[in-house]
């Protein structure tokens, strides 16, 4: 029975796949589960996206589809002595419904260890049963590749504003609870604090509207300011936001795109964040991706980390956004990257003696068998240089390091240039 204490998203939640807002990638008529659903098959699945984008109205739309039972599990209190009862168990036949092997959907498949997904390889394997996994995870780091390989992988896609405020709508025409408010205001403002979130966007409406006077929902910035205390970062330090976010802030510096280094900073640590962690990326990003192009970067880096270390959050920010700053609209080189990873593969297959004038010979039995004869000493020498061999005798003339085109490595090109023209 359905009442007010019922949160709304499950109210509304659709009861057809002709319902579901969003997906078309998997539910249009020549999409992977259409064309599924339209021949009546249907095989071990993973779905993997964010929370609140449908994955388990989809698998139980999809099994209903089909005539399948369907068992909902949850990976958080499930035995693996439970899982084999309910697999032995399972005929497809219950409820009158005898059109294959029952949908065991498994929620957060992810938190299964290894023995819960063993225990679902043979059953999985033989037909036994269908399994549908959810995760918010990346797949190919958290399930089984034994179970992962017996399953079809679907990424489920983020909702676009437009289609939460779909399915808003929806919930103001379709539930008794909410039937007949009048909306003042643009419903995009909600969606848009749900970040893709369907669960979330019915969850904030449900408040809204709660706190109306009468039957209008005025949608005002106090409103959503009201509202929004109630969201939550949506933003996992375990999981694949926690990398997602990070890789797109280390990518807007790299790219050079301040405002969008600067709002990913600011997801991150509104999200809680470790600063350190922060921190510690931006030293690797200003020797990989800065490097010669402007040396004080890693200065900056590195000054910035250690600071944000003795400071602490929330003076921290400013010190993160200063650095971020300051290395996103920085020149960029990855010379020295290149450089030393080309170095790094070469000497791999290369064992090179050290050439006799550059070894140190520091007895006279080395000294006897030539170490360090003929070296010659820079700094003896106008402009402390002198030009001799350093690379062993098969590789003079090979490069691992070239200067890109930027005003300090060129002003360094043009400063060797013309250093070895005065020999």
């Amino acid at each position: 029975m359905t009442t007010l204490t019922t949160p709304l998203a499950e109210r509304v939640r659709p009861q057809s796949l002709a319902d579901v807002v969003g997906q078309t990638h998997l539910l249009g008529g020549s999409a992977p589960l259409g064309r599924m659903i339209t021949n009546g098959h249907l095989p071990s699945l993973i779905l993997h996206g964010e929370a609140g984008i449908g994955k388990t109205t989809l698998a139980r739309l999809l099994a209903h589809a089909v005539g399948r039972e369907f068992h909902l599990l949850s990976a958080l209190d499930l035995t693996v002595k439970e899982l084999r009862e309910l697999i032995d168990g399972g005929n497809g036949s219950k409820n009158g419904l005898d059109f294959g092997p029952p949908v065991i959907f498994i929620d957060e498949i992810h938190r299964f260890n290894k023995a819960q997904q063993d225990a679902l390889l043979g059953a999985v394997e033989s037909g036994k049963i269908t399994l549908i996994g959810a995760t918010t995870e990346n797949p190919s780091f958290s399930i089984n590749n034994a179970l992962l390989s017996r399953c079809q992988v679907y990424r489920l896609n983020p909702l676009t504003t437009d289609e939460l405020v779909q399915i808003l709508k929806n919930a103001l025409a379709k539930d008794k609870f909410l039937q007949g408010i009048q909306v003042q205001g643009e419903l995009g403002k909600i969606a848009y604090l749900a970040s893709g979130d369907a669960r979330k966007a019915l969850n904030l409406l449900e408040i809204a509207c709660q706190n109306t006077d009468g039957n209008t929902l005025t949608i005002d910035d106090e409103l959503i300011e009201n509202i929004a205390q109630t969201v939550l970062a949506h933003y996992d330090k375990a999981g694949d936001m926690h990398y997602d976010i990070i890789s797109a802030f280390i990518k807007s510096v790299r790219g050079s795109d301040a405002d969008a280094a600067i709002y990913w900073l600011a997801r991150m640590l509104t999200a809680g964040e470790d600063p350190a962690f922060i921190a510690r990326r931006l030293v690797i990003l200003a020797s990989e991706d800065i490097g010669l192009a402007n040396p004080n970067a890693i200065l900056i880096a590195d000054t910035a980390l250690r600071s944000v270390q003795s400071i602490g959050m929330p003076e921290a920010r400013i010190i993160l956004a200063q650095a971020t700053v300051y290395l996103t609209t920085s020149a960029k080189s990855n010379s020295t990257y290149h450089a030393i990873n080309d170095a790094l593969a070469f000497v791999k297959n290369d064992n090179s003696p050290v050439p006799l004038h550059l070894r140190n010979g520091v007895t006279k039995l080395m000294q006897a068998q030539g170490y360090g004869a003929n070296y010659i000493y820079p700094h003896d020498y106008p402009h402390h240089y002198h030009p001799q061999q350093y690379l062993p005798d098969h590789l003079i003339g090979k490069r691992f390091y070239e200067f890109a085109d930027n005003q300090k490595e060129q002003a360094s090109f043009a400063f060797i240039h013309w250093l070895k023209s005065q020999n």
